[in-house]
């Protein structure tokens, strides 16, 4: 796995995961919109945490910065 995350928008990421999670548990969302928050937070957590996303890879997104 080839990270294709970069700086910037692994920060957005992770911030927006942490985010998505508190306002799930937290926030007093209705029913089912607390899942899709937590389940759309730990998505962004991860994603920014291991600095990989499958969707990036299936569009051709890459936001690193190119190495030399």
């Amino acid at each position: 796995m080839k990270g294709n995350v970069g700086g910037i928008d692994r920060i957005v990421r992770i911030l927006g995961g942490i985010g998505l999670l508190i306002l799930g548990f937290v926030a007093g969302l209705s029913e089912p919109w607390n899942y899709v928050a937590m389940g759309v937070g730990a998505v962004f957590l991860a994603t920014g945490l291991m600095k990989f996303c499958l969707l990036y890879t299936i569009l051709g997104i890459n936001s690193c910065p190119m190495k030399k």
